[in-house]
């Protein structure tokens, strides 16, 4: 099914027409023979429009209720169910009563739309969400119901009801508007001819925006590349020097003049990076046309001509502003520039403005030379062996008496001449070529010491001595330059093979990537600057080296910018534009680790929320059954005792007062490890580490448990171990009681300690049913109860406050199956330094 369309009648207040002009065109449909309904229109008592209600069918409204006050609001199933092809939807930004099928009638409006009913509506420029600041301060009033710009923007027609301001006021003043109780307070504030005039604009212009965008969606379908002059667009072209500031201001001023127009500056920067721009001073050209309401573009081009003026039919720009050449007069050689190859290429249908500024004919330097990139030794070297190597090549040949020929000396000034080229480059070898062929026509071509030359068959050797001089020179040039580029491409190919290994690794933390950039570049610093919003200040994400702290981009030597809110900032030197491409890719890197350290961030949060909500739920369950049992005996037997109708005997006292004290240290015992819990929870544990012998701590963490549960082994000669007594106390008692727990009943529980190099360790072994290994780690989870244990058996802290104090003393806790069934709990100590103490001669095997 095709999606409907929707057209909205888009006003700049409240009473300008909007609601009567789509009840017009709903008229006007119906008498096309369009199956016209209207879902929901609010006339708000006024007389004109509730007259244009009469023949139209109306679709029966929903009635809700709310907070004891009774609403109705449009029925989008009986909408649907009816099916119309047009439907009338008024006032699209309105929230729907809670209860409604969505929140904001703009999302009714989609389910018609998606259904394939065309949907008529009316909206207002300050429902506008993204207008919603403006329109605030404008009118004092911020605006609690707002639709979304794209829902707006996406309308296949928008059509603006305009009304004049003075208009406007006189329709409010008639009462066509409002109640004649409200007119007097709405003229003095709301609609007031400063307020009225202000939104009228907004909504011109926003209109206008998009009309600009169906005109360039049509320009690009139907590929027309001449310009339409429907709007004043002035396009200033950018070279990053010092005349940038003036051109910006001049275009500015331009703009000025017509209402609407639009300034767009562009750098045009060459793809092999070849710039003499100062990205410092691009950066203060941006923030100045911005700040006078331009944008900036940034274009890579190696034909800057033909670039700008492809940018500027692109935009639909109807001016071009330039500067005057800051070229000297001899360097005209090199071309016509800029300015003259626009002007001239431009056509009929975009006016080119050179505009005259101080930098004017002061020079901007020789045209790089491509064998510049090898270095200023290597150039220099280059002009030497070009220059000064064939005047001492014919000082020598002048002065030795050897015939060597014509030929051979022209091979000698060649071999200059390549070995200038492999030096230098092409301009020194092109140099040589030059001095080799005039020594060789001055001295070694007759007549000598005469600028002329008699026989042709010399002038052919010369001439081709030069031509294959600048040929090998070209070719060792080109050789030169391509080694050099696949270099420097080999680098850029392992740095951004670097960075793409540690997205997809996910290691590099953000001051380790800054440090990365930092180096490659030979930076002194480099931060990271964010900001929330285009006026907010900057502040410093992360940075790294000794440079001078950097609160904004403008202040630092280069800065690339990542997205709109935030800027990689380098300090220490400017960078060639060939660097900006990788410093480009790590700029978007560091973003990228930023994002993800703060996910990682809330990530761990989340986790620890959802752990401390999951302790906290078991340990409601905890309260709520196992603290409330032991709770419920020692009430039942307090008030058994207490009752003046039975009379108890002295045995029955006694059974229930044991009941009493048997639930009070159940209660003493589960208290004691939520207690315990927490601690580790929070990080509170200390231990007091002290040299312990074992056989002081273990026999009295066997005190919980019933007399005969537990078998005793601790030899004498065990090592003492370096803990903290009461902590390891309570997590032996902790493991004894679990195995007691779990063990068979006529089968004791074995506790036995042995001595493992500079380790001691303590088994707790039962012969009960055993835990798998898949098991075997979750078991030491708070709230954790293996198997079948009895409810009342607590809460499941036991093991996880023994293994939270085991690792605080800087021991392990584990448990391994028990040869024949069984589990045994493995507790890890280290063994103090120092010999074990003598003990006077004692049971080896005790039973408690």
């Amino acid at each position: 099914m095709a999606r409907g369309k929707l057209r909205i009648y888009l006003g700049a207040a409240p009473g300008v027409g909007k609601t009567y002009a789509m009840l017009s065109e709903a008229h006007r449909r119906i008498e096309r023979g369009t199956d016209c309904v209207v879902a929901f229109v609010e006339h708000h008592d006024r007389p004109r429009t509730e007259v244009m209600l009469h023949g139209l069918e109306q679709v029966t409204r929903r009635d809700l209720e709310y907070r004891g006050t009774a609403f109705t609001e449009m029925d989008v199933d009986a909408v649907l169910e009816r099916a119309p092809a047009v439907a009338l939807v008024d006032e699209l930004a309105h929230t729907n009563v809670p209860g409604s099928r969505n929140a904001k009638r703009w999302q009714d409006v989609e389910e018609l739309l998606a259904a394939g009913i065309d949907v008529v509506s009316t909206v207002n420029i300050q429902h506008l969400e993204s207008l919603g600041d403006v329109v605030e301060s404008i009118t004092g009033v911020r605006q609690k119901e707002t639709v979304p710009d794209e829902v707006v923007r996406r309308a296949d027609q928008i059509e603006l009801v305009d009304m004049s301001p003075q208009a406007l006021r006189r329709r409010m003043a008639h009462g066509n508007i409002y109640k004649s109780d409200r007119i007097d307070a709405s003229l003095s504030n709301y609609f007031r001819p400063g307020n009225l005039t202000a939104l009228r604009e907004l909504a011109l212009l926003w209109v206008a925006d998009r009309v600009d965008e169906y005109l360039q969606q049509y320009r690009g379908e139907h590929n027309i590349r001449s310009t339409w002059q429907a709007r004043e667009r002035i396009v200033v072209g950018l070279t990053g020097g010092p005349e940038g500031r003036t051109l910006i201001r001049r275009a500015s001023r331009m703009a000025a003049k017509g209402s609407g127009s639009e300034i767009l500056a562009v750098y045009i920067a060459r793809s092999d990076g070849l710039t003499g721009a100062s990205p410092k001073e691009l950066a203060v050209q941006r923030t100045l046309v911005e700040d006078l309401g331009g944008t900036f573009h940034h274009v890579i081009g190696d034909d800057i001509p033909a670039a700008l003026l492809d940018f500027a039919r692109g935009v639909n720009a109807t001016q071009i502003v330039l500067g005057s050449s800051r070229r000297k007069t001899w360097q005209y050689v090199f071309g016509p520039g800029v300015g003259a190859t626009v002007a001239r290429d431009s056509g009929p249908d975009l006016d080119v403005h050179i505009v005259t500024h101080g930098e004017v004919a002061k020079g901007r330097g020789l045209p790089v030379a491509r064998g510049a990139r090898l270095g200023r030794s290597r150039v220099i070297w280059g002009w030497l062996v070009g220059v000064a190597g064939p005047t001492l090549l014919t000082l020598l040949l002048t002065h030795v008496d050897a015939d060597l020929g014509l030929a051979n000396d022209m091979l000698l000034f060649l071999t200059l001449t390549v070995a200038a080229a492999l030096v230098g480059g092409l301009i020194p070898a092109l140099a040589s070529a030059a001095v080799g062929s005039l020594l060789l026509n001055y001295y070694f071509t007759p007549p000598l010491h005469l600028w002329t030359v008699s026989n042709n068959k010399n002038i052919v050797a010369i001439a081709v001595f030069v031509g294959v001089a600048v040929s090998v020179a070209s070719v060792v040039d080109l050789a030169a330059r391509r080694t050099h580029q696949a270099a420097r491409l080999r680098a850029e190919a392992e740095i951004l093979s670097f960075l793409a290994g540690s997205v997809l690794r996910g290691e590099t933390s953000l001051e380790a990537l800054l440090e990365r950039v930092r180096e490659t570049f030979a930076m002194e610093s480099v931060a990271l600057l964010e900001r929330a919003g285009d006026t907010d200040p900057w502040t410093c994400a992360g940075s790294v080296g000794d440079g001078r702290p950097l609160e904004r981009p403008e202040d630092a030597d280069v800065d690339m910018p990542v997205g709109d809110h935030m800027a990689l900032a380098l300090s220490g030197r400017v960078l060639p534009a060939a660097d900006r491409r990788v410093l480009a890719a790590f700029a978007a890197q560091a973003a990228v680790v930023l994002d993800r350290q703060r996910l990682q961030s809330e990530a761990d949060q989340a986790r620890t929320l959802a752990e401390g909500n999951r302790i906290r739920t078991a340990l409601l369950a905890a309260v709520s059954h196992d603290l409330r049992t032991p709770l419920a005996g020692i009430k039942a037997a307090v008030s058994s005792l207490r009752s003046d109708d039975v009379e108890w005997s002295d045995e029955d006292e006694a059974e229930l007062l044991e009941g009493i004290e048997a639930g009070a240290d159940r209660l003493e015992h589960l208290v004691g490890n939520l207690l315990d819990m927490s601690r580790l929870q929070t990080g509170t544990v200390t231990p007091l580490i002290r040299e312990v012998d074992l056989d002081e701590v273990v026999p009295m963490a066997l005190g919980g448990v019933p007399d005969g549960s537990a078998e005793l082994d601790i030899p004498e000669t065990l090592p003492m171990v370096a803990v903290d007594k009461g902590l390891l106390e309570r997590a032996v008692a902790n493991i004894v009681e679990n195995a007691v727990k779990y063990a068979p009943d006529e089968t004791p529980v074995k506790v036995s300690a042995s001595a493992l190099g500079e380790r001691v360790e303590i088994r707790v072994v039962d012969r009960g049913p055993g835990v798998p290994d898949s098991a075997k780690d979750r078991i030491f989870a708070p709230f954790q109860r293996y198997g079948d244990a009895p409810r009342g058996a607590g809460v499941g802290l036991g093991l996880a406050v023994a293994r939270g104090f085991v690792e605080a003393m800087g021991g392990t806790l584990a448990a391994e199956d028990t040869p024949g069934g069984g589990l045994t709990m493995v507790l890890t100590l280290r063994a103090a330094a120092g010999r074990p103490p003598v003990r006077p001669d004692l049971s080896s095997q005790a039973t408690s």
